[in-house]
């Protein structure tokens, strides 16, 4: 048995004694420097730590407790029973030297310049990280790009961005931790992004959000993210934007969904050529004269494209005044003093109008609601009905709809038909989309005007998109069949991007053994945290000479190159990044934000690798399923050994092709070629992560707190994989101009 202890070294001119451990095992005895310094009153001998008066005694006791853990789990609780010397002093100097790195590097540093002028991105609904990943690995021509700004909801999101781009590789990058959602999220957005241009804005709105217009919706707190998305589109009008989502989205609705996408990216306007629509509009007066107060409400809607989110909201409160003004001049020629006054009908259309009129104080109370129903489960119940349907009547088209209704119970004179009417057209170009508007515009217009209607809204047009793209992730190097949809948006000043190239053929793909066979040494319920040498002669015997020839050297991009290339597993643990990143710091691993700032740290050489506890039970139930390599199949014999399961599927891994779509739990996927789920290490390797991307905080959840929550399983599964993003960020840089 060994024993393990802490003891100062001789101080040096500044009065600070260096810590070292001291390992005592069968009469030998091993030293190392731990790397910190201390004054020696401020140590504790018997309790081996630092005294809680001293600076950074969170930091230094818990750098101290688990250094200790390692070389007791190394010399007390290892598989391994003999060790050298040498073999002590390089697995404990690993995580040593990790910590001395991180302590004596600034944290912003200076990266390696390149030549050429960088392009700027931002990341909405950032998850982990994904797209972020891949974009600042792309490289072409000395081109790359610069991270501005990360967005989304969840702390742990946060956490993990700050760690790894803040800390580790020495970004600026900020993480905006906001509901897109809010009323002062693009404020906040404008603010962290400061006097810099955006050229490139990716992210993918939860499909969830995706909602035909005037559809009933289930009023979720994903409602209408993907409007907000292409505000922000609007705001910083980038040159290029890409939109990534499930792959059912190109048929939710019938394909209506799609359809609707795609209309709205391509109202997408250029702000500086609204005044010439404005002006022609204008023009149209001369041959429309009695229908000057409709064009006049189609002027006002389109002026409404060029504004931001508080000055557009300014404008559509003063469109609804000015057909309001309309109606309270009408309102004594049709009606008496009396009725005015007490008439359900007319109290119907003022109040209406009122409704319009606040409609952003209602947005803001309907979030609030519609957060609350949700926080409240709110759902397949008694209550979910009452909620949607008064949710359903704060709509503008729902009010609009009412004073429509009390307009034709009016029984108005013949003579004032046109002026109701007029109203009523006013405020149904109130919710009309700019596309909606140049058609209903087009009614104005002759043959000679039609024409130069179709020139402005040609050159007016801000983005140019045709069809979404479907990339499958195993085109471009990543060892899983992932299907997604991507919808890239190109400015009008940038070259046309209808699709990605692949980066492998079909046969050159990435396979799952390839990705985790150099993981396939832990047992149940175990965290490693270095690597071992894993020997695929003698763990597969007969089959070692096929698992063998499964893995092969490749380019960062997975095409084969047997001269110059990596394995798979080689580019994970040694990087991606491309030459900026060559002062990055060694990667760790926190809890918390809180720790984080206490410098609680893990400076482990593997990071996220731990197996579940999973009982006998669990493991036989696997391994027959493992064996027999399908969930459907293995149910008889499953059956007859009592081992059958309520679990709806489990997906078992073939080492020599590409897994199915990595997803949340962890639980779901049975590793080839033991019977144990994954660990996040090895999902993360699946979905083309780095070892050296750390995900930070909790391991997992479940329950309630699932809708909270984003512990590491959700982070990877939940991101988009960095080489499909790095083959987009690719595409993009060969283009852009």
């Amino acid at each position: 048995m060994a024993t393990i202890n802490y003891y100062l070294d001789k101080a040096d001119k500044k009065g600070l004694s260096p810590i070292h451990l001291r390992i005592n095992c069968n009469g030998k005895q091993i030293k190392a420097s731990t790397g910190s310094k201390i004054k020696v009153e401020d140590f504790d001998k018997d309790k081996q730590e630092v005294k809680n008066n001293a600076d950074n005694h969170i930091e230094i006791n818990h750098y101290l407790s688990y250094l200790k853990d390692r070389a007791d789990e190394l010399l007390n609780r290892s598989y391994k029973k003999a060790f050298t010397n040498k073999e002590i002093k390089d697995k404990l100097n690993g995580f040593i030297e990790n910590y001395k790195e991180d302590h004596n590097v600034n944290i912003v540093r200076e990266q390696v310049e390149l030549y050429g002028k960088p392009f700027t991105f931002i990341d909405l609904f950032a998850g982990a990280g994904g797209f972020s990943e891949g974009l600042i690995q792309a490289e072409v021509n000395n081109k790359f790009f610069d991270f501005l700004v990360a967005n989304d909801i969840n702390e742990n999101c946060e956490l993990t961005h700050v760690v790894r781009y803040n800390h580790q590789l020495g970004l600026d990058a900020k993480f905006l931790c906001q509901d897109i959602t809010e009323p002062d999220f693009l404020d906040n957005l404008l603010e962290n992004i400061g006097d810099k241009k955006v050229d490139v804005v990716c992210g993918g709105p939860p499909c969830q959000s995706f909602s035909l217009a005037g559809k009933r919706r289930k009023f979720d707190k994903k409602d209408d993210l993907f409007s907000h998305y292409l505000q922000v589109i609007k705001v910083l009008q980038p040159k290029y934007f890409v939109m990534e989502n499930v792959k059912g989205i190109l048929t939710k609705e019938g394909g209506k969904i799609k359809d609707l996408i795609i209309k709205d990216i391509n109202s997408i306007v250029d702000i500086k050529e609204i005044p010439r629509l404005t002006t022609f509009i204008k023009s149209l007066k001369k041959t429309n004269k009695e229908d000057e107060f409709i064009i006049d409400c189609l002027i006002k809607r389109i002026e409404i494209e060029q504004y931001s989110e508080k000055k557009a909201e300014e404008a559509k409160e003063a469109f609804i005044k000015t057909v309001d003004s309309k109606f309270r001049l009408l309102t004594p020629k049709i009606v008496d003093y009396k009725t005015s006054k007490m008439d359900q009908r007319i109290s119907t259309i003022r109040h209406g109008f009122n409704l319009l009129e606040r409609s952003k104080e209602w947005e803001v109370l309907k979030r609030k609601i519609i957060r609350e129903k949700d926080y409240c489960n709110v759902d397949n119940d008694y209550f979910v009905d009452h909620f949607n349907d008064f949710l359903s009547e704060l709509a503008p088209e729902e009010i609009i709809r009412k004073i429509e209704e009390a307009f034709k119970r009016l029984n108005v004179a013949k003579e004032f038909y046109k002026d109701c009417n007029d109203i009523l057209i006013g405020l149904q170009i109130y919710t009309f989309g700019f596309d909606d508007t140049i058609q209903f515009l087009k009614k104005f217009c002759n043959n000679k005007q039609d024409k130069e209607l179709i020139e402005i809204i040609e050159d007016i047009r801000l983005y140019k998109i045709e069809a979404p793209f479907v990339a499958n992730a195993s085109n471009y190097g990543v060892p899983q069949s992932r299907e997604r949809v991507l919808f890239i948006g190109c400015r009008k000043d940038q070259k046309f991007i209808s699709g990605i190239p692949a980066t492998v053929k079909e046969e050159e793909k990435v396979t799952v053994f390839e990705a985790l066979y150099d993981l396939d040494f832990v047992g149940n319920d175990e965290d490693a945290r270095d690597y071992e040498l894993v020997d695929i002669s003698k763990q597969y015997n007969g089959t070692a000479k096929k698992m063998k020839s499964l893995v092969s050297k490749r380019s960062v991009e997975g095409v084969p190159n047997t001269k110059k290339g990596k394995t798979f597993s080689d580019w994970s643990k040694e990087g991606r990044l491309n030459g900026r990143f060559k002062n990055a710091t060694k990667p760790f691993y926190v809890r918390n934000a809180e720790d984080l700032k206490n410098g609680v740290k893990e400076y482990n050489i593997l990071h996220n690798h731990k197996t579940s506890k999973q009982s006998e039970t669990v493991i036989k139930r696997l391994d027959i399923i493992r064996k027999e390599g399908n969930y459907k199949r293995a149910q008889n014999e499953l059956n007859a050994c009592g081992l059958s399961t309520n679990k709806r599927n489990y997906n078992v891994l073939k080492p020599d092709g590409q897994s199915p779509t990595v997803l949340t739990i962890a639980d779901d996927y049975i590793h080839y070629n033991t019977p144990r789920s994954l660990t996040v290490r090895e999902m993360a390797r699946l979905q083309s992560f780095d070892d050296s991307f750390v995900f930070q905080g909790k391991r997992s959840t479940g329950g309630n707190n699932r809708k909270t929550e984003v512990p590491q399983y959700t982070l990877v599964g939940n991101a988009v994989p960095p080489l499909l993003a790095r083959a987009v960020a690719t595409e993009i840089l060969k283009n852009i101009k």
